[in-house]
């Protein structure tokens, strides 16, 4: 059996990256406009990844910050919207600077000389690498841009467990809380509170 392959019906988990993770890894890919984009869009939408891999050029184009797209989940099918906030915007606007790709070209096209997108595994492979490249322990892979950004709005922002559970399309409340998880820490920090 493969290691990296678990058993059909388990559950993995993936950690959330750190926001001094998400700094390293933005100056790592500093250098990289498509890897750079994928991931600052990543943990500024909550989407997944499979959704971000089929954005074309074109879908985001003429957009400016704070304009929005409606794409059609495919594992869901339901409608949800990506934003393109101002730092997402920027990149893009490096992106086309540096690539000057098509508009009919994938966002986030494979290197094999086809207008194809890169597959959801090797974009797993490629965060994966990013976070052991700036030296995260723990288990990353695609879905961490996902949990990142919940993670953050929740902590950073005080973002509701309701609203999120609303931005991932979760049936619901449950679902978000046990996609995020609650940690032992934070459990603990409440015995803190004074009353």
């Amino acid at each position: 059996m493969n290691p990296n392959h678990p058993k059909k019906g388990s559950v993995i988990t993936v950690d959330p990256i750190s926001e001094q993770g998400i700094k390293n890894i933005k100056n790592l890919l500093n250098g990289s406009p498509r890897d750079l984009l994928l991931f600052t869009l990543g943990i500024n939408n909550g989407l997944r990844i499979g959704d971000l891999l089929r954005l074309k050029v074109s879908h985001l184009k003429g957009l400016k910050p704070g304009d929005t797209v409606k794409l059609r989940e495919e594992k869901t099918g339901k409608v949800n919207l990506l934003c393109l906030n101002a730092a997402s915007h920027k990149i893009f606007k490096d992106y086309i600077k540096q690539l000057n790709p098509n508009d009919d070209d994938f966002l986030f096209k494979s290197a094999k000389g086809n207008n194809r997108p890169i597959t959801v595994e090797y974009a797993s492979q490629m965060i994966k690498g990013w976070c052991r490249e700036v030296g995260l322990k723990g288990n990353y892979g695609s879905h961490s841009l996902r949990k990142t950004f919940g993670c953050i709005q929740r902590k950073k922002f005080g973002v509701s467990w309701e609203v999120l559970s609303k931005r991932f399309n979760h049936s619901n409340l449950d679902t978000t809380k046990r996609y995020l998880g609650i940690t032992c820490e934070e459990i603990n920090g409440i015995l803190l509170n004074e009353i």
